[in-house]
């Protein structure tokens, strides 16, 4: 993982929606859940920073529990899974997987070849029931962003150099070691 800056908030939040209307017509709309995630880490120490990551990065977010949009069988369990075992699951699930949850499956259809979008991560879970039971408590921890992130791998379509753009909240030690000099976590128009 690369730390590009520290950033604000409001950019973070601009960015969100700007790839990710709340009000976008479709039936399996999930955009409002995002941004609701993206507020709760908001209260995560460590400010926002914006990053950059490689293949590798991305097969290694910590996912919470998704019971696959009404599916039958959960894509990622209450303890949660790594990009990369997520992924293995849905390839080893097959037809039946994909027969047993339509809607995501749709989805990870979707956007195996939709451009990259930013990621948003955390360094630690929200404070919410999909996140309560994960095993792993630090990290880079999805906000949003999961069947993105399925759908590219399952393409084939990661890039292995860090070039996928992200956000990131909290201490960004946890997962890249000391932040660049100078870096608080912090920009001017915040208050400390």
């Amino acid at each position: 993982m690369e730390i590009v800056t520290a950033v604000a908030f409001p950019e973070v939040h601009d960015a969100y929606l700007r790839d990710h209307p709340v009000e976008r017509a479709h039936e399996a709309n999930s955009n409002m859940y995002g941004e609701e995630n993206l507020e709760r880490a908001d209260r995560i120490p460590g400010g926002w920073w914006r990053i950059r990551l490689s293949r590798a990065d991305v097969l290694n977010v910590v996912l919470p529990w998704h019971l696959s949009e009404g599916g039958e069988l959960e894509m990622v369990p209450r303890s949660g899974l790594t990009v990369a075992e997520a992924a293995e699951r849905v390839r080893l699930g097959g037809a039946a997987w994909t027969a047993a949850n339509p809607v995501c499956a749709a989805k990870l259809r979707l956007l195996r070849w939709a451009p990259f979008t930013p990621l948003f991560l955390s360094t630690a879970p929200v404070d919410h029931s999909d996140y309560g039971d994960l095993a792993v408590r630090s990290g880079l921890i999805h906000l949003d962003g999961l069947h993105r992130m399925l759908a590219w791998e399952l393409a084939g379509r990661l890039p292995e150099r860090a070039l996928l753009d992200g956000y990131l909240v909290g201490d960004p030690e946890v997962v890249a070691g000391p932040a660049p000099a100078g870096r608080t976590g912090r920009t001017e128009d915040e208050s400390a």
